[in-house]
């Protein structure tokens, strides 16, 4: 080697940029040999390589655009059981106001016909009564008119029917003038 520079130091000069031609020719050989074996051995490899990763991601991208279309699927089918449970719980609502409504109405016509049955047997309580006074005032007014029409006439006036016929058409005379000054 150092004869080489020494001879190409003494001898004709030659161009930097080219190298010499054997140095050229071993230079294409390597270069061959090296192209050879990456076309032959790491390309496809590399190749290979890179196709499972395009897949993969490929994949990846359509794994999430189906689960992208299926969580909208759900999302939808939620929003419909969303609306239908509202829908139910507006109907429920609806319901329990009906019902609500017509147990006050019968509680009501309850009421209204408790109150009605209450004031039909007061009357008959008050019209009982009012008979019972009546009766009850006849016999005193009668007992005490013929004490007194006793006293006057003098005598005894014991005679029961006729005291009762007696005391009976004073007060249906009586009752007779308070009729007709109404």
């Amino acid at each position: 080697m150092i004869a080489n520079i020494v001879q190409l130091a003494a001898g004709e000069e030659q161009n930097p940029l080219l190298p010499p031609g054997p140095e050229l020719l071993v230079g294409l050989i390597a270069f061959a040999v090296v192209f050879f074996f990456f076309a032959k051995k790491l390309l496809p490899n590399i190749n290979k390589v890179l196709e499972e990763r395009r897949e993969a991601i490929e994949g990846g991208m359509e794994k999430a655009d189906a689960a992208k279309i299926e969580a909208e699927s759900v999302l939808e089918q939620y929003k419909a059981q969303l609306a239908e449970a509202r829908h139910e719980a507006a109907r429920m609502r609806q319901e329990a106001n009906e019902q609500g409504t017509a147990i006050i109405q019968e509680m009501k016509a309850e009421g209204q016909r408790q109150r009605e049955e209450i004031i039909a047997a007061g009357h008959a309580q008050i019209e009982a009564d009012r008979k019972s006074a009546a009766a009850a005032l006849r016999q005193d007014v009668g007992t005490l008119a013929t004490e007194l029409a006793g006293k006057l006439v003098g005598e005894s006036l014991e005679d029961v029917a006729r005291q009762s016929r007696t005391i009976d058409r004073f007060l249906d005379d009586l009752e007779e003038k308070a009729e007709a000054a109404r």
